[in-house]
């Protein structure tokens, strides 16, 4: 028997309004096969209504989840809905596609379950507006947004370009290793060996030897010579991590090395030329150290020719979204991953903790979030729990209450990108629905 014509009408108008609507839409009876499937969901995915329709969900969208934990099918059995997942789909085309995506159950006029409906919106364009704003805050292996951080980057290439000695000052973790090999990179040596050493890693009994080498005969077990850091590095550039480490005799051999441009292998009866670019790190206040004379200052000034100052992670607390997002993708690559966000909440709990172990601290955090996440999106659950622990017991970020803080960091980035909400969800690395709660939550609608 054929419908009503009052049902065809009404079917019919919903075929129009859904067709119309940027998400995708489909639904699936019982049996989980496409019943329907409106013309953004062709356009996403690649594929044909006449295509998709009779179709299992799984053989045409083809997500990360579809084995694992299909969203439609787990609202169809459990009658909860889901709200905004994020997942990857697979398009025809063989291109995987970032969506967003909700479910919820059918029923029919008894109230009886007859299938489901899922929408998906395409997050590519979002994507690639975070791709680009990532490599507009990227040198090198670099990433911020920090406005310390960018005067760095806008005077690093002409601090590569020169030959002078340059001292990074900061603390453990804030990247000076990324920093030296930036250098390095970026200048003329960049096709010669960039070799580091921690010079408070060794005694100063092998450090000596380590950086300068020594020659067959030298002492009883000198069976053949060996080269030193400074010899392996001939034509590039060596990097002296923890250099207020280094003993006063060995201060003497390497101001001797910044000054002559050349330094003795031990057991060595001539002087071997220095074709060596140095760079030193420190976490500690060289000038401090040279006026209580632990460290001597015509070595400090021959190191300190040009000097860059790191931030910790607690005064560029822009960077940490965009932070998570690389290591994210990093750990994906390395653990063979699809973990594609992190949730609000647990950013809003990194984005309020203090990191003493700075960048270093972070990136083991998240390798941890790595480990105990089963899932596509880390949540707080998923943190070490002191993380946790930490948050619930502060109010505050540097002095500034957090309300009055998160307030201003959000203001600031909608004023950057003159009000705009993509760009500024994008930049805040924040879904658009939790922007417009935040700006409602701070008066800013």
């Amino acid at each position: 028997m054929s419908q009503p014509p009052q049902k065809n009408l009404t079917l019919l108008h919903a075929n129009i309004i859904l067709d119309s609507i940027a998400d995708g839409v489909f639904t699936v009876d019982a049996d989980m096969r496409i019943t329907y499937f409106n013309r953004a969901a062709e356009r996403i995915a690649g594929v044909s209504s006449k295509d998709a329709v009779g179709q299992y969900c799984f053989e045409v969208l083809k997500a990360n989840i579809c084995e694992r934990s299909c969203s439609l099918r787990c609202t169809f059995h459990s009658e909860t809905e889901c709200i905004d997942r994020h997942v990857n789909i697979l398009r025809s085309d063989g291109k995987q596609i970032p969506v967003s995506i909700s479910t919820a159950v059918l029923r029919d006029e008894a109230g009886e379950k007859i299938g489901g409906v899922e929408t998906f919106r395409d997050l590519s364009p979002l994507a690639e507006l975070r791709k680009e704003i990532k490599q507009h805050y990227t040198l090198e292996d670099i990433i911020s947004k920090n406005h310390r951080i960018h005067g760095i980057f806008d005077i690093l290439p002409n601090i590569a370009e020169s030959e002078s000695t340059v001292l990074i000052q900061g603390a453990s973790g804030t990247g000076k290793e990324l920093f030296a090999r930036a250098i390095h990179n970026l200048s003329l040596r960049k096709k010669g060996p960039f070799v580091a050493i921690n010079c408070g890693a060794l005694p100063d009994t092998l450090l000596e030897s380590e950086l300068f080498g020594y020659v067959k005969g030298a002492f009883t077990d000198a069976k053949k010579d060996k080269p030193g850091r400074f010899a392996l590095a001939k034509g590039g550039t060596i990097f002296l991590d923890e250099v207020e480490s280094l003993s006063p005799a060995t201060q003497v051999k390497l101001l001797r090395v910044l000054q002559e441009r050349e330094f003795e292998p031990l057991g060595a009866i001539a002087p071997v030329k220095a074709d060596v670019r140095v760079l030193a790190a420190t976490k500690e206040n060289l000038s401090k150290l040279v006026g209580n004379g632990t460290f001597r200052d015509d070595l400090y000034f021959r190191v300190n020719v040009v000097k860059i100052d790191l931030p910790p992670l607690r005064e560029r607390r822009e960077d940490i979204p965009l932070l998570v997002e690389h290591f994210i993708a990093k750990l994906n690559g390395k653990m063979g991953r699809t973990i594609q966000y992190i949730s609000d909440q647990a950013l809003s709990v990194l984005m309020h903790y203090g990191f003493p172990g700075n960048i270093r601290e972070l990136q083991n955090i998240i390798e941890h979030a790595f480990v105990m996440c089963r899932g596509n999106e880390i949540q707080p659950q998923h943190l070490p729990q002191e993380l946790s622990y930490v948050n619930s017991h502060s109010n505050s970020i540097d002095g500034e209450p957090l309300q009055n803080a998160e307030r201003r960091a959000l203001l600031e980035a909608l004023d950057k990108h003159g009000w705009n909400k993509i760009k500024t969800s994008a930049e805040l690395g924040i879904h658009r629905a939790t922007l417009y709660r935040k700006m409602k939550k701070f008066d800013l609608i």
